[in-house]
């Protein structure tokens, strides 16, 4: 497992690099073939394993949020029973123990697999072929990163981006500012009155803004982008009706809001029944109780949780700092978090 954990890493493949990803699904299909006796289909840099119709749905994806030569500065290492490396929590870790483990399995029949290559961008070109693998399935697990300790992921935020767009009029900036509207100043209102829309465990973030085009001209442009992410539906239509209500505090400036909901959130509910089963899945191995927590992160399980499938997220590796430097993985629980989604699997197949 080591072994091929290594050899996904060090083929990087970040979302938005067409040759890395061709490169990585390469040899992410190499390992399933070479694990489950079949090769995958092939849907552009996504793969696909399907063992008759669906009964149970386990999904992964192999791009990374680090650019090509990140690991020049930051190569694949092993200290003991410690690797790190670009990826190798979110999520090569989590692919090598999804093929192991299935390799472990009697039949595959009822198994459908899907490694995807746009997670991390929102999943926007796999959402149908996910949705399509989802059909008539009594579960989809998620080989996501496990939450701190390797706890599992019961519930996650939705998440809806938007974009606020202003448009002013164009001004020398000495000689007639006054005959300008300043679509930074006017943005400069805008984002505080978004930054004000959050409120519990809804997070309302301004991220990206840009403005002007030049610096001796009154900006007659400028734009922010907005995340927000929340567990409540009902949260999510009163941003979007907030957002939507803007309106420009400069006289002569417009504002146009755009953008929706990206992921549903996936409640609770979704993964009650699943987060019982894998319990018991691990008191019968012998493994220590696996609580279940609630994070804001999405991920595809927010995509199956929204079609009605009973979805279990982060069934994936152990170890911590997802997308940040030096991100890492426990080489000695890999095993045993294979051997727990093989077992999840068999006895929801045999729940019939």
């Amino acid at each position: 497992m080591t072994d091929d954990l290594a050899t996904l890493v060090t083929v990087e493949s970040p979302s938005v690099d067409e040759r890395a990803l061709a490169a990585s699904a390469h040899v992410v299909a190499a390992l399933g073939t070479r694990l489950l006796g079949t090769a995958p289909g092939r849907h552009g840099h996504h793969l696909v394993w399907r063992h008759g119709p669906t009964r149970v749905l386990v999904a992964g994806h192999h791009d990374t949020v680090w650019p090509v030569g990140t690991l020049d500065r930051w190569p694949f290492t092993i200290d003991g029973d410690r690797a790190t490396g670009p990826g190798v929590f979110d999520m090569k870790a989590g692919l090598v123990q999804l093929f192991h483990g299935l390799s472990t399995l009697g039949s595959l029949d009822g198994v459908t697999v899907v490694v995807n290559a746009d997670e991390e961008i929102g999943s926007i070109g796999s959402r149908d072929l996910i949705h399509r693998a989802a059909e008539g399935a009594r579960a989809a697990l998620i080989c996501e990163p496990s939450a701190t300790g390797g706890a599992l992921k019961t519930a996650r935020k939705g998440i809806a981006r938007f974009r606020v767009e202003v448009t002013g009029r164009a001004a020398h900036a000495g000689l007639e500012p006054h005959l300008g509207v300043n679509a930074a100043v006017e943005l400069a209102h805008q984002t505080l009155a978004v930054a004000a829309l959050g409120r519990g465990d809804t997070t309302v973030t301004p991220t990206l803004a840009t403005a002007g085009t030049s610096d001796n001209t009154v900006p007659a442009g400028a734009a922010l982008t907005i995340d927000m992410r929340g567990f409540d539906p009902a949260e999510f239509t009163r941003v979007a009706g907030a957002l939507r209500a803007l309106r420009p505090v400069l006289p002569g400036a417009a504002v146009t809001v755009t953008g929706g909901v990206s992921r549903p959130p996936m409640p609770p509910g979704a993964s009650a029944d699943l987060h019982r089963l894998a319990h018991g899945a691990a008191t019968a191995l012998g493994q220590s109780p696996l609580p279940g927590v609630a994070v804001g992160g999405a991920s595809d399980g927010n995509l199956t949780a929204a079609r009605g499938v009973p979805t279990l997220d982060g069934l994936g590796a152990v170890g911590g700092n997802a997308h940040a430097e030096g991100e890492w993985v426990d080489l000695s629980a890999m095993p045993a978090r294979a051997a727990l989604l093989t077992r999840l699997i068999s006895d929801i197949l045999a729940r019939g």
